[in-house]
């Protein structure tokens, strides 16, 4: 998992070299918030408010600017996660073809309890989301960054098993 206790700095060392890279491909420094929010959540699996107020100090910009970014974009972790976050989209055209039963069964075979808790091992986290751009592939899922369509609960098992 990516929980620590202690806040520890992101942009330091090779990981500050990068963001200064970043930069370069910018008009100004609030146009790579985003970029360094993402530089974050990869590092610690999700953003708190220390880790903004890093960001805002590093970016010449408030914490309030930071953290209205960060919490306007669903994208973005303002919790600790499951080391494996998984997404389910459940809107409308995926809903008749069975989403909720595929929620179901990645909520029963990951173990979490509800949508948004983590799994008592810590590997999963489970959310539905409005749309994942595959409506024509029901019901798609995504897991981290691996993009997985017309997925059934029948399938449920493996895939949890596979990053298990």
């Amino acid at each position: 998992m990516h929980q620590k206790t202690e806040y520890q700095p992101v942009f330091t060392g090779d990981q500050r070299r990068k963001l200064d890279e970043i930069l370069t491909r910018y008009p100004n420094k609030q146009a790579a918030l985003l970029p360094a929010l993402w530089m974050v959540q990869d590092t610690h699996g999700w953003i708190s408010q220390a880790a903004m107020a890093e960001v805002a100090e590093v970016l010449d910009l408030t914490a309030a600017h930071v953290e209205g970014v960060a919490t306007f974009y669903t994208m973005f972790h303002k919790h600790p996660v499951g080391e494996h976050f998984i997404q389910v989209c459940t809107t409308s055209p995926c809903n008749v073809c069975g989403a909720e039963d595929v929620v179901a069964a990645f909520l029963q075979h990951t173990g979490c309890d509800e949508l948004g808790a983590t799994s008592p091992d810590g590997k999963f986290t489970v959310l539905e989301v409005e749309c994942l751009g595959a409506c024509g592939f029901a019901t798609p899922v995504l897991i981290d960054d691996d993009f997985i369509d017309g997925v059934t609960p029948d399938m449920v098992p493996e895939l949890v098993a596979r990053y298990r």
